[in-house]
C-alpha cells in the first residue's frame, strides 16, 4: 500500500505526541499523566522504575520466557512483585504467549505488563506483521499488548521500513498496542540511535551486562574503556534523555564455556547478584530481564532487586570480565562488516553462546542454520579481518570454527537439553 508523504508526517507527528497520553493508564498509580509517575518507587521488597514516557512503573528484574518457568513457579515470581515479562510470537513456538495469556486471566491484568515482538523478514508485507502481531494477541487471549516490538532489530532501515511502520499504524488504530519498541542483537548503536532520534519508538531493549563494565580509572585488560568505545555509554543515555525506556536483557551473560562460577562470589553475594547490581546501577536502565528456572534462581534473582553494588563485588566483576572477556561477543558487528567471505560472524558467536553458556542447544541449532548453517565454517577464510576489527579482542576464527564443529552435528549435545 503507497501513501503520501504527508500522511506519514502526521502519523510519526500523531505518535509521537500521543505517547505521553497513553502513559495515563499507568496501573496503580494515581497520577494523572506519565510524567507524574515516579522515576522509581518500592513496594513490598520489590523495587519499580518507569519505562521512559510511557510512565509504566515496571520491576527492576523482569521475567524472560524463553523458556518461562513452569505454571507454580511462574506464579510464586509474580507474587514476589515481578509485573513484567518479555515474550515473543516464536518463544516456544507461541506457546510462551498462551502460558502468559493464562496467567493474565489467572492473577488480573492490572498486575502485569507485557511486551511481545515480531520478526521482519525480507518477504514480508504490512498485511503478514498485521497477521502475525493478530496472532499474539489470540494467543495472549487479550486486546492489547503493552509494549509491541520489532524482534532483532540489525539495521537502522526497518526501524523506519514503510511495511513495519505501516503495520504499526494499522495496528495502533484497532488498539492493538500501547507502545512501540524493538529489541536489538546487534549493530546497537545505529539502530537505537535510529528509533530515537526518529521519535516513533517508546522503548528499546538491549544487550547489556557485565562485560560492559570499566575498571577503576577505565582500564579493563581486555579492552580499554568498552562503553566509550562502543558509544553504549552515549546510546543509553541519548535514549534516556529522550523519554525513551531502556531495558536491559542479556543480563547474566557468561563467557564462552561454561565454567565454575562459585569461585567468583563475594562473601555471600552470587556472580549472578552482583551482575544484576552492576547492571541496575545504572538508573537508565528501567529493568533487567532474565530467566528464572526454579526457586533456587528466584531467591538469589529477585534478591538483587533494590540493592546496591559493592566496591568489593565490582572488583570480583572486574576480575572475571578481564579472565573471560575474550570468550564474550558483544554484538557491535564490527567483524561482520569485514568479512570478506560475508559471514555473519556476530550471529554464529550468538549461537555459539546459546549453546555453550546457556546450555540452549536447540535455540543454537535453530540459530545457526538460519544462518546457513553447514556452510558458514568452511566459508572462512582464515584472514583475521574479523579479529582486527573487534575492539574487544573477542577469538572470532575460533568461535566460528567451533560453532561449525558442534551445531552442525545433530545430537552432540542432545544430553543437555
Amino acid at each position: 500500500m503507497s501513501r503520501k508523504p504527508q500522511d506519514r508526517r502526521t502519523f510519526i507527528k500523531t505518535v509521537a505526541g500521543g505517547a505521553v497520553a497513553l502513559g495515563s493508564s499507568l496501573a496503580g498509580w494515581p497520577g494523572g499523566r506519565s510524567e507524574e509517575a515516579p522515576a522509581r518507587v518500592v513496594r513490598d521488597g520489590m523495587a519499580y522504575r518507569r519505562l521512559g514516557r510511557t510512565g509504566l512503573l515496571i520491576s527492576e528484574i523482569s521475567l524472560g520466557s524463553s523458556p518461562l518457568p513452569d505454571p507454580d513457579l511462574l506464579r510464586a515470581i509474580i507474587d514476589r512483585g515481578v509485573n513484567y515479562i518479555d515474550t515473543s510470537h516464536s518463544y516456544e513456538n507461541g506457546n510462551a504467549e498462551r502460558r502468559i495469556g493464562q496467567l493474565v486471566r489467572d492473577v488480573g491484568k492490572d498486575k502485569l505488563h507485557f511486551s511481545t515482538k515480531f520478526h521482519v523478514a525480507p518477504r514480508d508485507t504490512p498485511a503478514s506483521i498485521i497477521a502475525s502481531v493478530r496472532g499474539s494477541l489470540r494467543r495472549l487471549g487479550v486486546e492489547t499488548i503493552d509494549v509491541l516490538m520489532i524482534h532483532g532489530a540489525e539495521s537502522a532501515a526497518v526501524v523506519v521500513d514503510e511495511r513495519v511502520l505501516e503495520a504499526f499504524e494499522k495496528l495502533k488504530a484497532d488498539g492493538a498496542y500501547r507502545f512501540k519498541g524493538l529489541s536489538c542483537h546487534a549493530n546497537q548503536d545505529e539502530v537505537v540511535r535510529k528509533a530515537v532520534d526518529c521519535g516513533l519508538y517508546d522503548a528499546v531493549q538491549v544487550g547489556y551486562n557485565v562485560f560492559d563494565i570499566q575498571g577503576e580509572g577505565g582500564v579493563v585488560e581486555t579492552y580499554p574503556d568498552y562503553l566509550g568505545t562502543s558509544g553504549l555509554r552515549a546510546l543509553i543515555g541519548h535514549a534516556h534523555a529522550h523519554g525513551v525506556g531502556v531495558v536491559a536483557m542479556k543480563t547474566l551473560k557468561v563467557g564462552g564455556r561454561r565454567q565454575d562460577l562459585a569461585k567468583y562470589r563475594t562473601g555471600s553475594v552470587s556472580l549472578h547478584q552482583a551482575m544484576l547490581r552492576w547492571v541496575l546501577d545504572d538508573e537508565r536502565i528501567t529493568s533487567a530481564v532474565i530467566e528464572i528456572l526454579n526457586r533456587t534462581e528466584m531467591e538469589e534473582d529477585l534478591g538483587a532487586a533494590g540493592t546496591k553494588l559493592a566496591a568489593a563485588e565490582r572488583a570480583t566483576l572486574v576480575r572475571y570480565v578481564r579472565e573471560n572477556g575474550t570468550d564474550y561477543c558483544h554484538g557491535c558487528a564490527r567483524c561482520r562488516k569485514v568479512c570478506p567471505a560475508g559471514l555473519d560472524t556476530t550471529g554464529i558467536l550468538r549461537a555459539l553462546a546459546y549453546s555453550e553458556a546457556y546450555g540452549k542447544t536447540g535455540r543454537a541449532r535453530a540459530v545457526y542454520a538460519s544462518l546457513g548453517g553447514a556452510e558458514q565454517a568452511p566459508a572462512c577464510r582464515d584472514c583475521g579481518a574479523c579479529e582486527q576489527a573487534c575492539p574487544y579482542g573477542v577469538a572470532v576464527r575460533s568461535g566460528v570454527r567451533r560453532a561449525g564443529l558442534v551445531l552442525a552435528l545433530p545430537g552432540l549435545f542432545a544430553s543437555r537439553e
